[in-house]
C-alpha cells in the first residue's frame, strides 16, 4: 500500500504528484485521501472516466503527464461546480429551516445539479448540519432525479432508502448504514422526504446521543509543536478502525482571524501564557464556529487535529480546528 507508493516508480502516480505541486517522499493517508484521489476521481465525475485508469496504467510519462494535467484541471472545475452546487442547497434549505428543526434528514434538489457531485456535497452538509442529507439533481428535460445521501452515526441511511424503494417510491436505490444513492422521479421528491423523515425519527434520538467527540489529548498552544506531531504520527495511518488522534485547547484566543475564499477560517490560537499556533477551520465562516473565531473571543475551548504546515524550509504544523465551543455558554 503506502510503502509500494512512497517509491513512486509508477509514472502516473508520480506525474499526478508533480501536477498537483506536491513534492515526493514518504506515502501517507493524506496523499491517497486528499491529493491524489480527488484528482483519479474527477475523471469518473465530470469528465471521461477512463482518465484514472489509464493514468495509473501507462507506462509512458509523456502520456502521463498530458493525463495527470488534463485530471488536475478537471479536479479545479469538480471544485467550482462542488461549490456552486453547495451554495445553492444551503440557500434552498436555510431559507426553510429544515436544517434546524427537528425533522430527521435534510432533503434537498435541484435542477441540472451535476450527479457527479452530489454525493460530496451530502458530506459538506452533513458536516453542516449534523444530520443525514439526501442531495438530488433532477434532469430537466425527462425529469428524473439521481441523488446520494450521507448519514449520521446511529441513523441507517441505506437501509430507511431500500425501504423507500420497497414502498414504490424509488426507480433504484440502496447503501449502507452511512451512505446511500437513488433515482426519483422528481414529482415524488417531496413524498420521498416525508417517508425517511418518518423512517427515520426513531433513530434520531441515537444519533444525537452518539453526537460527541472523543479527545486524545488536552494540550496548550505551546505543546503543538511538529515534535509533537512526529511521535503521534508513528501510529499512522488513519483510518475508521485508527482514528487520527484528536486534540483539545483550552481557555484560547482567536487572535488576527481572516476570512478565506471557500468560507473558510484562519486565525492565530493563544493560550493563556502569549503562546500561539497557526490555525484553519474549514468551511464555516458563517456558521457559529466561524462567527466566534472571527469575532476574537477569548476563553474559547476547541477540539482539533495537527497538520504539517511547512513552508519555504520552514517544517511546522497548524491546528485544523474541527470544533468550538465557549464554556460560559454552557
Amino acid at each position: 500500500g503506502l510503502g509500494v507508493m512512497s517509491h513512486w516508480r509508477n509514472p502516473g502516480l508520480r506525474a499526478l504528484l508533480a501536477a498537483a505541486g506536491a513534492e515526493p517522499g514518504p506515502a501517507k493517508s493524506n496523499h491517497a485521501g486528499f491529493i491524489l484521489g480527488p484528482r483519479i476521481n474527477a475523471g469518473g465525475r465530470i469528465g471521461k472516466s477512463d482518465l484514472g485508469a489509464r493514468l495509473l496504467s501507462t507506462d509512458d510519462p509523456d502520456e502521463a503527464r498530458v493525463l495527470a494535467q488534463e485530471l488536475d484541471a478537471l479536479n479545479l472545475a469538480r471544485r467550482e461546480v462542488e461549490a456552486e452546487v453547495t451554495e445553492q442547497a444551503v440557500r434552498r434549505v436555510e431559507a426553510t429551516g429544515a436544517h434546524a428543526d427537528d425533522s430527521a434528514a435534510v432533503v434537498v434538489s435541484g435542477e441540472d445539479w451535476h450527479p457527479g457531485v452530489v454525493g460530496i456535497v451530502a458530506g459538506r452538509l452533513r458536516e453542516r448540519w449534523r444530520k443525514p442529507v439526501i442531495v438530488i439533481g433532477v434532469d430537466a428535460i425527462n425529469g428524473v432525479g439521481k441523488g446520494s445521501g450521507r448519514s449520521q452515526p446511529g441513523m441507517n441511511l441505506g437501509r430507511a432508502v431500500q425501504s423507500a424503494w420497497n414502498e414504490g417510491l424509488l426507480i433504484a436505490g440502496g447503501g449502507h448504514a452511512m451512505a446511500a444513492g437513488l433515482t426519483v422521479a422528481a414529482d415524488r421528491i417531496d413524498e420521498l422526504r416525508a417517508f425517511l423523515n418518518d423512517r427515520l425519527s426513531a433513530e434520531r434520538v441515537e444519533a444525537v446521543a452518539q453526537d460527541w467527540v472523543e479527545v486524545d489529548a488536552l494540550i496548550d498552544p505551546r505543546a503543538a509543536t511538529r515534535d509533537l506531531f512526529d511521535a503521534f504520527e508513528q501510529l499512522a495511518p488513519y483510518g475508521p478502525a485508527n482514528p487520527e488522534p484528536l486534540f483539545a485547547l483550552e481557555g484560547v484566543q482567536a487572535r488576527e482571524p481572516v476570512a478565506m475564499n471557500g468560507g473558510h477560517v484562519r486565525c492565530r490560537l493563544v493560550g493563556p501564557d502569549g503562546a500561539s499556533v497557526r490555525a484553519i477551520a474549514w468551511r464555516c465562516a458563517d456558521l457559529p464556529t466561524g462567527k466566534a473565531l472571527l469575532a476574537g473571543q477569548g476563553g474559547l475551548n476547541l477540539a482539533g487535529r495537527l497538520k504539517v504546515d511547512d513552508w519555504n524550509g520552514r517544517r511546522g504544523v497548524q491546528f485544523e480546528i474541527e470544533d468550538v465551543a465557549d464554556p460560559r455558554m454552557v
